[in-house]
């Protein structure tokens, strides 16, 4: 999905330094959806002492100074009402999200069940899954990367996954085809389609799909191109 240019922030259009896009429907092959939360703002040493936990999040998300800035600004134009944290209902300020078939899933995505408000970090951290791959990026002992392929893949198969047993049933295959092709085609092929990802990519024959299987399929995917965050260097 292309982006296109953005000055006024108020509106919040795609701008060309960052899109947000969640590759929804990869297993048959459905468009993607793409959101902007960054805006156009340089950053200075001092705009970083306002930003808590920054240098914890640049080590652990691998966002430059100016890019984690930006993301403080956007989060702080979402929270209107100065909480210091996000609930769902502030996310209708992101104007994409408003037609987005998907957007309850995007939304959910920065509020781990049981978890009603989003901090900063927390905000951070969900969007690190879309920033592009860095094969060269050591981590030696510590977790691997939310960006990395697999961190990729994983926030994907979460999005399909929404009771979190670890497995996406035909019924949670279907619910996702159901919100991006609904209007485009019928039950009957909606169920044909699902019933086929199902077969094509299971394995071990339970009928379901386990993350393995999930990213075996979708192993020659590029997931830097499917789920991206373009960031003005």
């Amino acid at each position: 999905m292309s982006s296109v240019g953005c000055s006024e922030p108020k509106v919040q259009p795609l701008c060309s330094n960052c899109s947000f896009d969640v590759a929804a429907g990869h297993l048959q092959g459905e468009r993607q959806s793409a959101v902007c939360f960054c805006r156009n703002m340089g950053s200075s040493s001092s705009d970083m002492k306002t930003v808590p936990n920054s240098q914890e999040l640049m080590e652990e998300t691998g966002f430059s100074a100016a890019h984690l800035f930006r993301l403080y600004e956007r989060f702080e134009f979402l929270d209107k009402d100065n909480k210091g944290h996000l609930r769902p209902e502030d996310f209708e300020a992101v104007q994409e999200l408003s037609t987005n078939p998907i957007r309850d899933r995007i939304i959910g995505s920065f509020f781990p069940p049981g978890q009603e408000t989003a901090d900063f970090p927390t905000f951070v951290r969900i969007l690190a899954h879309f920033r592009p791959t860095e094969k060269s990026r050591t981590r030696g002992d510590q977790p691997e990367p939310a960006n990395s392929s697999t961190g990729k893949l994983k926030f994907a198969f979460q999005l399909y996954d929404q009771d979190r047993d670890g497995k996406i049933s035909k019924d949670e295959l279907l619910q996702v085809l159901r919100a991006m092709l609904e209007m485009q085609v019928t039950e009957e092929q909606l169920q044909s389609m699902a019933e086929r990802a199902i077969q094509e990519a299971d394995l071990d024959k339970d009928k379901a799909i386990s993350f393995e299987e999930f990213r075996k399929t979708l192993e020659k995917v590029d997931t830097d191109q499917k789920m991206s965050s373009r960031f003005m260097k």
